[in-house]
């Protein structure tokens, strides 16, 4: 069984999405640690309803993302970590991670990469007047979702669509996407 790290900085809806597919056995895995950027996240919340440690920490409190990121490193290798999952965390990773995890970390964004990467990517393909958008799973590099990408989903974009319609139907399709790609990456790995 693998030990996943499941890194966010909101709501965790895509925390709660692995969390439960593991629960219903369509994932051979354990979420054993939460890492977590923001105080206020509702996703601490669900971490604690589900019995799963985290880390919570304020990156103002460190002189340096070298700083924070030795600290999480240790948290990871002490628990076993063997992959990492981003899911709505809003932080690039940085070398300290990245060179103790090449291809073992995975992130989940709202639209089909390369298109409208960074922040708010369901308001800019609204505001860019697409008729498609989407979700990307990809592998993360040093750059902001510029990592190979693993797999995508379509997602249409109706004319009545606001901001708050298109988020719910992306959420939906990343709810039952990235667990069914982990599955897949997870499965490779124990085959090799």
């Amino acid at each position: 069984m693998n030990n996943l790290a499941v890194f966010a900085s909101g709501s965790g809806s895509n925390f709660q999405a692995i969390v439960d597919a593991i629960k219903q056995g369509q994932l051979d895995a354990k979420v054993v640690l939460l890492v977590c950027d923001k105080p206020n996240a509702f996703v601490l919340q669900r971490a604690e309803k589900e019995g799963i440690p985290y880390f919570l920490f304020n990156p103002k409190d460190y002189p340096n993302k070298t700083a924070y990121e030795t600290i999480i490193l240790a948290n990871l290798q002490k628990l076993s970590i063997d992959y990492i999952v981003l899911a709505g965390y809003m932080r690039l990773i940085g070398e300290t991670i990245l060179s103790k995890y090449e291809e073992k970390i995975v992130n989940i964004h709202p639209s089909l990469l390369p298109a409208f990467p960074g922040k708010d990517a369901i308001g800019q393909a609204l505001q860019a007047g697409v008729k498609v958008t989407g979700v990307t799973i990809h592998y993360v590099d040093e750059g902001m979702d510029t990592g190979t990408i693993i797999d995508q989903h379509a997602v249409s974009i109706s004319p009545d669509d606001t901001k708050e319609s298109l988020q719910k139907k992306v959420q939906e399709i990343e709810h039952q996407l990235y667990p069914s790609v982990l599955k897949r990456l997870l499965k490779k790995i124990v085959n090799t």
